[in-house]
């Protein structure tokens, strides 16, 4: 039985990983600041309050934790700002670099002791992070934010290389949740968290430091 940790579990692709995580019969640590009557009904452990941007939350789940080996470190929180060129807020980006790119780097330090060979660091970025595909522009705060994810997430993949841990850079796909505004055109979480699965299940410490698609498609930086 493994043991995963979410962050960003009380709603979204961050439930979903908690629930289909549970029908595997792993254990799962559930963070959040808060939690919702959904995540509730899972069953898992939840540890509120535990805000990413926080140094002070951030190391009250440490205590709350030690000694606990994490296989799976899931960092799922995140944040969506829209920032057009007309309507570019500085606040917004920095703000977005601090949920997105910052924290989840911090959050993975804060976390070394309870990695071991084999666990698994997975950064749920976005294909928006990827500038070979940028063909839309804008999203000023949000894009530059996951490009700053991603480079976190390879340099990772080379420094816990020699503790045998692996880091994946996962892209949900789009998917209809309250961050995209549940886009009509969007995947259902439940769809979208079956193939992030399927490629955590993949990682090995041979491709650690790849940007997957959720649907297995490698993905250009």
């Amino acid at each position: 039985m493994a043991t995963y940790l979410v962050t960003g579990a009380n709603r979204g692709i961050g439930l979903e990983f908690c629930q289909q995580l549970k029908e595997r019969g792993n254990e799962v640590i559930a963070t959040c600041r808060s939690s919702t009557k959904e995540l509730d009904e899972i069953g898992v452990r939840i540890e509120t309050d535990v805000d990413i941007t926080s140094g002070e939350s951030v190391l009250k789940l440490v205590q709350e934790i030690r000694g606990m080996k994490i296989d799976v470190l899931i960092q799922n929180a995140g944040i969506l700002e829209k920032n057009s060129l007309s309507n570019l807020d500085p606040e917004s980006i920095r703000r977005q670099f601090e949920v997105n790119a910052l924290s989840p780097l911090c959050f993975t330090r804060a976390m070394l002791n309870n990695l071991t060979k084999g666990s698994k660091v997975i950064l749920m970025t976005s294909r928006m992070g990827s500038i070979d595909d940028n063909c839309s522009g804008s999203s000023y705060g949000y894009r530059m934010s996951k490009v700053a994810l991603c480079m976190a997430g390879k340099s990772l993949s080379i420094d816990l290389r020699p503790m045998g841990v692996s880091v994946a850079l996962l892209h949900p796909g789009l998917v209809s949740t309250r961050m995209t505004g549940f886009s009509p055109h969007g995947i259902s979480p439940k769809q979208s968290v079956s193939g992030l699965l399927e490629r955590i299940d993949s990682l090995t410490i041979e491709n650690s430091g790849t940007f997957w698609h959720a649907n297995g498609d490698t993905l250009a930086w």
